[in-house]
């Protein structure tokens, strides 16, 4: 069978990976000259399953009128208009409940380690490098208030059989022995020992190579101009290079996959949130991270990545604009330097925004669409690198015919236009209400 990806960023790679593994022909456009070179450039770095939490959350409507006059906010609205981003948020805001919380977290969860394990065995039968390290990820807080409201994401962790360990100040030190000289900032801290680490830019170009090798085509530097239909099914794609025809087709083009099928009928409610990230060489390896230190107050991950530290995070609600805001780099600088103040020098630091493809209830969006040969693998919001591997393979299992390893009703789009009741305990397969 011959299938057109659309878009290689991480997800669509992975995608073309696993797809060429199940042993079909596969096609890959991009309008870059490379693979990840968009958001999956230079993102935080974590393989955190544990950590997959939706931004929409029980109390973030009134935090966010709270982050509205601080200077370091993790979540800043600009002010502007657009219909597509107000009938996100409006969304979003129904899923700020409790209820609707648990049952978001579990299915990202549930996607997120899947992924993991995933990402293991493509390690362990390829030997793909990425400086990759697989040293768990802790969260660190700095109030007594942070750690009482983490208690709902440990009932989620539990209740997905997730091992996770509740640290004090002396065991964040002991995790992370780099926090020795900041410990007084510190009240405590939740750590995931299954966590992973690892450079995204870098895994997406090996498997892309790798790809290429098996036998996948990659198209670079052309655009992908409009998505044609006829019958109930894609006819063919236009681009900057021709007409590409194929069997099926998957949209994994992020931020910009509602454009590509609104016209078709297809409502995709995915919006960009826009997130920053500094690349600092590392200066003293003593006093550095060793693997992933979240910082709750400010929602910035500080990540090892060879000889490097990553420092990635923030939202900003700001359309499609990709520049570069010199108050955002202040905020992330000084996570880092307050944390591991000394391990780099933060002038020296790459800075780089980009934007990830968020849905309202934080869960991707992965699977069979009303257009009979056309699939989706998008809206991974800030999780696009954890989930990667978990949600091509995925694809591919259903795109060739075979049942998933894990339930995958209520990752589709089917979920915005029939209303479904996922079960959370053992993952059962969801009911249509």
């Amino acid at each position: 069978m011959k299938v057109v990806v659309l878009g290689a960023g991480v997800i669509g790679v992975t995608s073309a990976w696993y797809l060429a593994q199940a042993g079909h022909e596969v096609t890959v456009i991009d309008r870059q000259t490379g693979p990840a070179l968009e958001t999956s450039f230079a993102n935080a770095g974590e393989v955190s399953p544990g950590y997959s939490s939706p931004w929409a959350a029980p109390g973030i409507p009134l935090k966010a009128i709270k982050w509205m006059f601080q200077r370091h906010a993790p979540l800043v609205l600009q002010p502007r208009f657009d219909m597509q981003r107000a009938s996100w948020m409006l969304q979003m805001l129904k899923n700020c409940t409790s209820t609707a919380y648990a049952v978001n977290k579990s299915r990202m969860v549930r996607v997120a380690e899947y992924s993991r394990d995933c990402l293991k065995d493509l390690r362990a039968e390829t030997g793909i490098r990425y400086d990759e390290r697989m040293q768990g990820t802790l969260q660190v807080f700095r109030s007594e208030k942070q750690i009482a409201a983490v208690a709902k994401d440990i009932e989620v962790l539990q209740a997905d059989g997730v091992p996770f360990e509740v640290l004090d100040r002396a065991g964040c030190v002991r995790a992370e022995p780099g926090l020795a000289q900041s410990q007084e900032l510190i009240a405590g801290g939740l750590r995931l020992p299954g966590d992973e680490t690892g450079d995204c830019f870098k895994f997406t170009n090996a498997l892309a190579a790798m790809a290429q090798a098996a036998g996948v085509t990659f198209k670079w530097g052309v655009s992908i101009d409009a998505i044609e239909a006829e019958g109930g099914r894609v006819s063919g794609v236009k681009t900057s290079a021709g007409r590409i025809t194929a069997d099926r087709y998957v949209l994994a083009m992020g931020s910009y996959s509602p454009f590509l099928v609104r016209h078709l009928g297809i409502k995709l409610p995915i919006y960009p949130l826009k997130g920053y990230s500094l690349t600092i060489p590392i200066e003293n390896a003593d006093i550095a991270p060793v693997s992933t230190v979240m910082d709750e107050t400010y929602k910035v991950a500080i990540t090892r990545l060879g000889d490097r530290i990553r420092v990635g995070g923030l939202a900003e609600i700001a359309g499609f604009d990709t520049s570069l805001n010199a108050r955002r780099r202040a905020t992330l600088a000084l996570s880092v330097n307050d944390l591991f103040g000394g391990a780099g020098n933060t002038d020296k630091a790459q800075f780089w925004s980009g934007l990830r493809p968020m849905t309202p209830d934080g869960t991707p969006i992965i699977g069979a669409t009303p257009l009979a040969n056309l699939f989706l693998n998008c809206g991974h919001g800030t999780l696009g690198w954890t989930m990667a591997a978990g949600s091509g393979r995925v694809l591919a299992d259903l795109m060739s015919g075979r049942r998933p390893e894990i339930e995958h009703e209520d990752l589709g789009y089917i979920r915005y236009t029939q209303k479904m009741a996922p079960r959370l305990a053992g993952h059962g397969a969801p009911v249509q209400a």
